[in-house]
């Protein structure tokens, strides 16, 4: 009898276990849209930081929090690192379990990479994963307990410009398509911009960035097409910006500029500058002061939903 308890409060167990684990998903169906095969494999870098590389399968990790915490909103959260590299758990799984510890979806957009010779046109495909991901999720809200008007996109760094890239080059989705998922609209409902690379002019730009995404020599009308403080419309969504004072990496130009954009176009945004962290703080546990953009980010959350 003791043996029959034993082995079904380990069903139970199991069962709980593997309805409440978190789970990641390809954001297409069989070879993505736009992949060049180069005999390229993926690489993965385990030491401090996960770094991904070379990333041939794009795909989402969705963290969910418990149903009787949620509170409806879901991030698409965007490693940063460059266009080269995701730094995959310092900016993506940490931040997405971060983001349900306040009751909010986290999910973890490993995008394509422009610069391994395995997409066919460099700069669109990175927004093109950033797309499918909303649309993606967006069709699953109802099953993943998420509200499909509170869906964010959130991107760190070179992730940040992938982020706000999303929230200024947007559609609302194609009714004709067979694939329902394509029918969903792409639109984010919010932005969370950390620390972001936004602008690709001088003399405020991420000069990395810009030659991963359009190449050394960058034709001037996509310089302009992926500046996204000169992309801002009616239509581009709220957005929240964090950055540090002393960031010698990204100029905090960038920030402003998007900033001032959304201003003139009367849309709300807030920008936080904190005096310390640099570039690349993350979620920042061991410094209150630079962390504190945390609690900063889940005040506005609320706020969105008043």
């Amino acid at each position: 009898m003791k043996n029959k308890i034993a082995i079904i409060a380990c069903l139970i167990l199991t069962t709980i276990s593997i309805h409440s684990q978190d789970f990641r998903l390809p954001i297409y169906k069989g070879t993505p849209p736009g992949f060049k095969d180069n005999g390229g494999k993926e690489q993965v870098i385990n030491e401090d930081i996960i770094l991904i590389s070379h990333v041939q399968t794009p795909d989402i990790a969705v963290y969910l929090p418990s149903k009787k915490m949620a509170t409806g909103q879901a991030v698409i959260i965007c490693p940063g690192g460059g266009y080269h590299i995701l730094a995959y758990d310092y900016e993506g799984t940490d931040i997405a379990r971060y983001l349900n510890s306040i009751g909010v979806a986290g999910i973890v957009l490993k995008y394509r990479l422009p610069v391994y010779g395995n997409c066919e046109v460099p700069h669109k495909t990175p927004l093109m994963d950033a797309q499918r991901a909303m649309r993606l999720v967006r069709s699953n809200a109802a099953k993943w307990n998420i509200n499909p008007s509170r869906i964010g996109i959130m991107g760190f760094s070179a992730g940040g410009h992938l982020a706000s890239t999303l929230g200024t080059h947007f559609d609302y989705g194609n009714k004709n398509s067979a694939d329902s998922v394509e029918r969903m609209s792409c639109r984010p409902d919010f932005m969370i911009l950390m620390y972001p690379v936004i602008t690709f002019t001088d003399p405020s730009l991420h000069k990395g960035s810009r030659e991963a995404l359009l190449g050394k020599d960058a034709d001037p009308e996509l310089v302009k097409l992926y500046s996204n403080e000169l992309q801002v419309s009616s239509d581009t969504p709220p957005a929240i910006l964090f950055l540090a004072d002393d960031d010698k990496a990204v100029p905090s130009e960038n920030s402003i500029l998007m900033y001032k954009a959304l201003q003139a176009k009367g849309i709300p945004a807030e920008l936080h500058i904190v005096s310390e962290g640099g570039h690349g703080y993350g979620l920042s546990t061991k410094n209150e002061h630079i962390g504190s953009w945390t609690y900063n980010l889940k005040l506005w959350l609320e706020w969105l939903d008043r």
